[in-house]
């Protein structure tokens, strides 16, 4: 089962069987070493087993249910023969949050290069004869499959759950004296379905038992995407270990953590949500269902950070020997893949004054926004749910947190800090309650691919967001902010939906900064006409420019969410470097949903949104979920032979673009600040044909001051012309102070100057493809196209300064250029 797949071409394997076991809760108990770099420790898992793993196998036992405590009934105990750990594994920095030293422990070094495949020593018995038997064959043993990859697993073992003091009282037996498999696997089994108010309670059982010795080695093996663990015996998923601990290391060169240096040259490490998510990270579940809480414990040297998805604000425990212990947790179950971690040497930024802004007062609801405060059982499985607290649906802006590289904290304070209270009530305004209760912004490295990224409770910004004026750093926080509902608390089922995330997150952040900057209806109008502007152009580029296989929206069509019986399944096109790079799902996401606001009406539209948010909170959906509940709700003479069938053929399911938005981009009028736009175009291109002595009667041109998106828009257009000379181009740059810009700004400006080979600006490309590593991937395809020898020098020249830092997936696609 060893699956060596072409990463150009092939899609993303998700491994786990999770329709036979699922896990609930992961706890994390972890060291980073910097000059390693490596991340290594344990993992416990606690699973649950149910109702679809006993249809597929056939077992006659009864398994554990998560929908009622009374499920789990406890039989009489039988002796347990399971050998007994070697308990010196466990050394004092398993403990939860009372560490007192910060060592190594000690590494299982039976395997060779970390991978310590017991099945063949233990058994004899060829692992993959074993590979593919995920459920109950006849007297064959259950197979765990972990989706894992880049990893170094070096053992594998049963937790003794029974063994955790006090643990009885989850048992409702007063002692426990003979301990069995059943007795161990009932006890996980109540601990994982207790009820939410006692979510504290759970917690610290769960670090209990992630600390309980072992009772038995498990045997196992890996494979480039999974690890396979099984116990001899055990036929189903009922009788399988219900809490195992896996002891591993990361590798330096891990898919899914990132070692490199910040701003200010001093190492860290971050994750992000790359091609193969966390995978290299932990042994996890990653299909989607694999809905789990988290906890996780992680030291680093004391001048260092931990930042991480959780819902508490960490504050570092000292330990000995100049080592800090973090511990965060969550309570909202969400897929492993939302899991994030960033360790540095960050500064965090604290406000100079107080500001109205950041007092999260009540205030009087306009009726179109009072219908997000809605009353009601939530349809998510039980935890402790903010929508259900009315303290909650009322707190505009939650508690924020901001961090960045030393160096960067001038420009932080300057821009970023001031837009995040704004940003956050405005989301508060337009959908309700905030799903998470706290957040943290950190800026990442220069190598970061992208402007931003969301996990809970974590936003990643790219350091290209603080330059020219606020607009870019507002609207791409806005952006991250919306992920909050569409991404993280409501999540596609099936991840090759991706507009269910990036096209809400891209719709919204125009209202969300309109908002935020308190404009007037007619000034939004203006504003978000603007983008859709923008957007029509950069979607009729991609379309031109990208394969039409990976223009789908929702490329597995009637099969979109169906998953093989053992629960695995693909990501389409998952593994392809390019589709990191592409925006078809964002941009075809969003002018889907601004199509389907402008038939409601805004008011309409947003009521339902809210109404939307509340019903399907803490759940995962596919496209037919919200367009069966919007069609609901749009009256009969507002149809207009709208119907899920159709929006699936038009919008998502074909490459492209759809039909209904190319009548409207025909018909429609343009916008007032466009028209300005292509006013000022008019007198650049006048001004160009000007021979170059003028008469002096002639007066000088004047041009107006535009907003950052009628510059993008501005330099756009100009780059339709032929050619520009270098005196027209010194001008624009001078009129328009253009270095200055904001990266989209400067990206434009950059392609003016590879365009008309304007050598005396080439620094100017330089530094972008430098500075703004998470925007520059296109220029080099640009400088290389043209197929100038001085322009492919600076190419060849910026690469290879920064390809030791740069992104994977981005040095995969820039050397695919150059070489």
């Amino acid at each position: 089962m060893d699956t060596k797949l072409d990463p150009s071409r092939d899609d993303l394997p998700l491994m786990a069987n999770t329709s036979h076991i699922l896990v609930k809760h992961y706890v994390l108990d972890l060291d980073v070493d910097f000059e390693s770099q490596i991340i290594e420790g344990t993992i416990v898992l606690f699973f649950e087993s149910g109702n679809r793993f006993q249809k597929q196998s056939g077992s006659t036992k009864e398994p554990c249910r998560s929908e009622s405590n009374e499920a789990c009934r406890f039989r009489m105990p039988e002796p347990c023969h399971s050998p007994v750990t070697d308990t010196r594994t466990f050394s004092s920095k398993t403990r939860s949050n009372d560490f007192t030293i910060c060592g190594k422990g000690e590494k299982d070094t039976s395997g060779k290069d970390g991978n310590h495949d017991n099945w063949e020593q233990a058994s004899g018995i060829s692992s993959s004869k074993y590979c593919c038997d995920t459920g109950n064959h006849g007297s064959e043993d259950f197979l765990l499959v972990l989706d894992c990859c880049d990893l170094s697993v070096l053992k594998v073992e049963e937790v003794d759950v029974a063994a955790v003091p006090g643990i009885e009282k989850l048992t409702r037996s007063p002692k426990l004296t003979v301990v069995s498999e059943e007795l161990r696997n009932q006890i996980v089994c109540e601990l994982v379905t207790l009820p939410a108010d006692r979510w504290r309670e759970q917690l610290d059982y769960y670090a209990r038992c992630s600390q309980a010795p072992g009772c038995g080695e498990l045997l196992f093996d890996t494979d480039t995407w999974s690890l396979q663990i099984r116990k001899t015996g055990a036929q189903t998923a009922t009788d399988f270990p219900h809490a195992i601990r896996i002891r591993y290391s990361t590798k330096p060169q891990g898919r899914s953590v990132t070692w490199t240096s910040d701003q200010s040259g001093r190492p860290c490490v971050y994750t992000m949500g790359s091609p193969i998510n966390n995978r290299a990270l932990f042994p996890c579940q990653e299909p989607p269902v694999a809905m789990s809480t988290w906890q996780a414990t992680v030291r680093a040297a004391a001048s260092f950070v931990v930042l991480m998805s959780g819902e508490n604000s960490a504050k570092p425990t000292q330990l000995r020997e100049g080592c800090s212990s973090w511990h965060y947790y969550v309570t909202m179950p969400m897929p492993a893949s939302t899991f994030t971690i960033a360790v540095g040497s960050w500064t965090e930024m604290k406000p100079e004054t107080c500001s109205s802004n950041d007092l999260a007062a009540e205030r009087s609801l306009s009726p179109s926004e009072a219908d997000f405060r809605y009353v009601g059982i939530c349809g998510h499985m039980e935890y402790p749910c903010r929508f259900q607290n009315p303290s909650a649906t009322t707190q505009e802006i939650i508690p924020h947190r901001v961090f960045a590289p030393v160096c960067l904290k001038a420009a932080c304070q300057e821009t970023l800090l001031q837009l995040v209270p704004p940003c956050l009530s405005a989301a508060h305004r337009v959908l309700g309650t905030h799903p998470f209760s706290r957040l943290d912004i950190l800026i990442v490295p220069g190598n970061f691919p992208s402007l931003g990224m969301a996990s809970p409770h974590i936003i990643f910004l790219s350091q290209s967001v603080l330059t020219g004026n606020s607009h870019l750093c507002g609207t791409r926080l806005c952006h991250e902010i919306a992920h909050a509902w569409f991404g993280l608390a409501i999540g596609a089922r099936d991840w090759t939906e991706e507009w269910l995330s990036e096209g809400f997150a891209t719709h919204l952040e125009d209202v969300f900064w309109a908002k935020a900057q308190q404009l007037d209806p007619h000034e939004a109008q203006e504003q978000q006409e603007l983008k859709a502007c923008l957007r029509w152009c950069r979607l009729q580029d991609e379309v031109r420019n990208s394969p039409e296989e990976m223009q789908v929206l929702r490329p597995n069509k009637e099969k979109t969410g169906h998953v093989s019986d053992s629960g695995s399944s693909v990501v389409k096109h998952g593994l392809n470097p390019e589709k990191v790079f592409m925006q078809v799902h964002y941009l075809k996401g969003y002018f889907l949903l601004r199509f389907l606001a402008q038939r409601l009406g805004d008011d309409t539209y947003f009521a339902f949104l809210r109404k939307f948010v509340h019903t399907f909170h803490g759940q995962l959906i596919l496209s037919q979920d919200f367009l069966q509940m919007l069609l609901e709700n749009i009256p009969e003479e507002k149809r207009l032979e709208l119907s899920v069938e159709n929006i699936f053929r038009d919008w998502l399911e074909s490459s492209g673009i759809p039909q209904p938005l190319q009548r409207e981009r025909q018909a429609g009028a343009e916008c007032g600040l466009a028209r300005q736009v292509s006013v000022e175009v008019e007198k650049w291109i006048r001004m160009n044909r000007r021979p170059r002595k003028r008469k002096r009667r002639e007066t000088e041109q004047v041009f107006e001051k535009l907003l950052p998106d009628q510059l993008v828009l501005l330099l756009e257009h100009l780059l339709e012309q032929k050619t520009l000379n270098p005196r027209t181009l010194q001008s624009l740059e001078r009129a328009y102070r253009l270095t200055q810009q904001d990266a989209e700004v400067r990206h434009r400006w950059c392609e003016l100057i590879i365009k008309h080979k304007y050598t005396k600006a080439y620094k100017d490309v330089e530094r972008f493809l430098q500075e703004d590593q998470a925007m520059g991937i296109y220029l080099y395809g640009e400088l290389m196209v043209s197929e100038d020898s001085r322009q492919q020098q600076v190419a060849r020249r910026c690469f290879e300064l920064t390809k030791e830092q740069m992104d994977r997936s981005s040095a995969q696609v820039v050397a695919e250029m150059l070489f």
